[in-house]
């Protein structure tokens, strides 16, 4: 017989579903209140566990930022085969799609923003792992828009791609951010497009078209 005097036990979540729970939350309040604003606590109280539960899943709060980078960056492949960003033109459908996939994710969006532009302030624990994410965006667009532009007759320079890759990643964030300041002003994903075949459209060109570097 069912001893009804006790109260039921609250279900034991797995310890990687807790974690996958904590870096939700950490988007959330990271992406709303900033870094140095959110708190372990904010993030606890979302999630309905102690500030202890969080600092033992994660150890510090430093460590905890590093894994909702991480985080961000895996939820943006996690619909490609193979969980990776792709080459060639591949690569810019998936930065289109993911422009459109941003727009039901704005925690998401938010703490990607707030934790880039939080980044270069002096000692600030992410500013590594930013600066390292967009070297490596940088040589997979660059890479990218030389094979686009090889299949297509046209040799692009080292220099020149990597100008362009950096074009691509500035206009993405930029966007971003007027985006989630004014929603009903600026389509992220229409502006997007446009901006990055505007881009493409510059390179396919031609080396010869593109000014000089200063």
């Amino acid at each position: 017989m069912t001893d009804v005097s006790q109260p039921p036990r609250a279900r034991r979540v797995p310890r990687a579903e807790r974690r996958e729970e904590i870096l939700a939350a950490a988007t959330r309040v990271f992406g709303s209140k900033g870094f140095r604003a959110g708190s372990l606590a904010d993030v606890a109280d979302q999630v309905g566990i102690t500030h202890a539960g969080v600092l033992h899943h994660f150890g510090s709060k430093d460590k905890l930022l590093w894994e909702v980078l991480e985080y961000r960056d895996r939820v943006d492949v996690e619909h490609l085969e193979g969980k990776h960003i792709p080459g060639g033109l591949e690569l810019f459908r998936h930065l289109l799609k993911t422009a459109r996939l941003n727009t039901d994710r704005r925690g998401i969006v938010q703490a990607y923003s707030v934790l880039t532009g939080e980044a270069v302030t002096d000692g600030h624990p992410a500013a590594d792992r930013v600066r390292h994410r967009f070297e490596v965006l940088r040589t997979e667009i660059a890479a990218a828009l030389r094979e686009v532009a090889h299949d297509r007759g046209v040799e692009v320079p080292l220099a020149d791609s990597e100008r362009a890759a950096s074009a691509v990643i500035g206009v993405m964030d930029g966007l971003q951010t007027q985006w989630l300041l004014d929603p009903e002003v600026v389509s992220l994903p229409e502006s997007t497009a446009f901006a990055i075949e505007a881009i493409l459209a510059a390179v396919l060109r031609g080396a010869e078209h593109l000014p000089p570097a200063p």
